[in-house]
């Protein structure tokens, strides 16, 4: 049976041995993720507890899907595979809660720099305002990678279902900004990142290239493409906020 007659079959049913099928149709995708993800966590967790993880994301994913959206299953379920599995590691505790202090500092440290000189700051000067050296800010940029991107990819799929910012006083963001209007408005904040950071943009969501792949693109080891990648996606994100379509 197709693939397309499975969905429509299990949104009409919901039986279970449907489920199951697209269970099984969908897991080399749980594999694809969790393989991404273990190039970061590997050094912490087991390559299959990573892929069972995933499994409970893609699970959520099939039921939840509105297959009336104009999404890509596939699209849809990374996201929701690589938050599970994130959201699955943060209960293992072994990430700590400095972790999430790291990404806050630097993400509010890159605001009130490019407030202050009207642009994106350089990693020199950003490191200079933290008060850490710059090894320590890239080594902290690659390790908050997987941090921030799941919440923003789960912003931009959902059309901020659970993280745009909600103020009863004015229009709903949703009311204000159609998808199209968010696709522009998104599409212009890229096009203002520096070059190397559109550059590991692309490759990695439109290319849906790794790490790995992109650094021989770009002759970068790993770890500069993760640090790239975050960066690249505080800036994302602060342009946002700034813009009152994401909730900080």
């Amino acid at each position: 049976m197709k693939t397309d007659e499975l969905w429509k079959r299990y949104v009409k049913t919901k039986d279970r041995s449907i489920k199951q099928l697209l269970i099984e149709e969908y897991i080399g995708l749980v594999k694809i993720v969790a393989g991404r993800m273990y190039n970061f966590y590997g050094s912490k967790i087991e390559y299959e507890d990573l892929v069972g993880f995933g499994v409970m994301g893609l699970i959520d994913s099939i039921e939840r899907f509105d297959i009336s959206k104009n999404i890509k299953f596939e699209t849809y379920a990374q996201i929701r595979i690589k938050g599970t599995i994130i959201d699955n590691i943060r209960k293992l505790d072994w990430i700590p809660r400095t972790l999430r202090k790291k990404s806050k500092d630097i993400q509010n440290g890159m605001v009130n720099l490019e407030n202050k000189l009207g642009r994106t700051p350089s990693n020199e000067e950003l490191s200079k305002y933290l008060c850490i050296s710059l090894e320590e800010l890239d080594s902290a940029l690659a390790d908050i990678s997987n941090f921030n991107v799941t919440s923003l990819e789960d912003l931009l799929i959902n059309k901020g279902e659970y993280y745009i910012k909600n103020d009863n006083n004015l229009d709903t963001p949703e009311n204000i900004y159609e998808k199209k209007e968010i696709i522009e408005i998104l599409g212009n904040i890229i096009d203002e990142l520096q070059e190397n950071e559109k550059t590991v943009i692309s490759l990695y969501y439109y290319e849906e290239l790794t790490y790995k792949e992109i650094g021989h693109i770009m002759e970068l080891s790993e770890s500069r493409i993760s640090q790239i990648h975050s960066k690249a996606i505080l800036n994302i994100k602060n342009k946002l906020i700034k813009l009152g379509i994401y909730e900080n």
